[in-house]
């Protein structure tokens, strides 16, 4: 069924994705401030999120659907679709200046919906534009400045937005707020367009991320951070799921980086740190599993869940649970080793870290000059890491640990859409598992 999703090792059928368009560039003007970790070529993203599909669809039969085709395709069609798009597009447009000017804009835009085509308005969506006018003496002597506010430079992260589960969707309230409006084009997308059950929209003060989410079977993960507030979890915890347990993963402070200063971006997301490959094994960064401590509550029934007294960290509670762990390097889980995607039981679409591990060091080389205090130790880690992996030649997902364990791994190529902060998992939405 669409929009229910009981386990992340159940076979994949129908995800969702963003191809980064006009608002990468925008990012990219400040990487630093639309949250990408490091410069990259947005033409090489644009490359590799097109042959992420082609993978997806073609070797992998995944079906594949595109955030704007599925809304302006069920814009032409249906009226009513067309119309809320209109309408949140004239919520995100503003005018200030010249106050006759400011009017005449306003009645012209209306009268031009017509002549408009759909696109433009999902594009108005995307920027989020305040025209600011000035008026000088003469005809039509108007200058005119556009300035975009927040634009959607990490919609692409198309997992975030909302996270699906064993009773319909959670739409999410991101934590930054240059991401917040996202969730007006995937809420839209998910209630109007696709007409999925939502189960919970995370009201204020509570914030979280998809990122966070692990839907294990009989149980389910989610992380609390930087990202995910208490806030939010106490609403998550009044959902009547079937899981019969909720594990909340608190993120781990990197070990390697000094306590009063931390860098919360290393583990954003339980995704970045901890993923599951198959009904069997799960993979990630030992040393942060055994700093992450898990809260477990256990279901009872009509949204009530009871708090366990125990609290065992991460690596404890996933064996307990019945799970191989396969290992990832300091350097691995900072170039999103972790971050694949699962496509069935033991099978998963990974990125291929050694085509851009040299940049993860790069960045995090400048990083330690920088600021060695804080640094240091992580790129020193990282570097002895990278010398091992080389001469091993093991680096993820070429590891025997792997192939041991039964998982099969399809590697790909994502060298400048990692720069963004994420890897094939941040970057889709599964609407169908089964």
């Amino acid at each position: 069924m669409d929009g229910v999703i009981k386990a992340e090792w159940d076979t994949l059928k129908k995800i969702v994705v963003h191809k980064p368009g006009m608002e990468m560039f925008f990012g990219l003007l400040d990487p630093y401030g639309s949250l990408y970790e490091r410069a990259f070529s947005r033409q090489g993203a644009r490359e590799e999120h097109d042959n992420l599909v082609h993978i997806l669809k073609n070797a992998l039969g995944v079906q594949v659907f595109r955030l704007k085709d599925l809304i302006l395709e069920a814009a032409l069609k249906r009226p009513r679709v067309r119309e809320k798009l209109i309408q949140m597009a004239r919520e995100s447009l503003d005018y200030i200046g010249d106050e006759n000017t400011v009017k005449r804009a306003k009645e012209e835009f209306e009268n031009n919906i017509p002549h408009l085509d759909t696109q433009h308005f999902f594009y108005m969506l995307l920027v989020h534009p305040e025209i600011d006018f000035k008026r000088a003496e003469g005809a039509r002597n108007i200058a005119q400045t556009v300035n975009l506010r927040q634009p959607l430079a990490n919609l692409y992260f198309m997992r975030d937005q909302q996270f699906v589960t064993d009773k319909g969707a959670v739409i999410c309230r991101m934590a930054k707020p240059s991401r917040r409006r996202e969730t007006n084009i995937t809420r839209f997308l998910i209630e109007d367009v696709l007409e999925l059950p939502i189960a919970k929209e995370i009201e204020a003060p509570g914030t979280i991320e998809g990122g966070e989410f692990l839907p294990m079977g009989k149980f389910a993960m989610v992380g609390i951070g930087d990202r995910t507030n208490r806030a939010a979890i106490d609403q998550l915890l009044q959902i009547n799921f079937d899981f019969e347990e909720l594990a909340v993963v608190h993120q781990p402070m990197h070990p390697l980086v000094p306590s009063d200063t931390p860098d919360p971006m290393i583990d954003m997301h339980l995704d970045t740190y901890f993923n599951v490959a198959s009904s069997k094994v799960v993979v990630g960064c030992e040393l942060l599993l055994k700093h992450a401590k898990v809260e477990v509550y256990h279901n009872e029934g009509s949204g009530k869940f009871v708090k366990d007294a125990k609290e065992p960290f991460l690596e404890e509670y996933i064996k307990s649970k019945g799970f191989e762990i396969a290992g990832l390097t300091t350097l691995e889980q900072l170039s999103y080793a972790s971050n694949f995607l699962t496509i069935s039981d033991g099978r998963i679409l990974a990125v291929e870290i050694e085509r851009g591990v040299r940049d993860v060091l790069t960045n995090l080389k400048g990083k330690a000059q920088r600021d060695h205090m804080r640094y240091g130790k992580l790129y020193d880690q990282a570097r002895m890491d990278f010398d091992k992996l080389k001469n091993e030649g093991g680096f993820f997902p070429h590891k025997k640990e792997l192939y041991s364990k039964g998982v099969e791994a399809y590697p790909i190529i994502l060298k400048n859409l990692t720069g963004g902060f994420g890897a094939a998992h941040c970057m889709t939405c599964a609407l169908s598992r089964g």
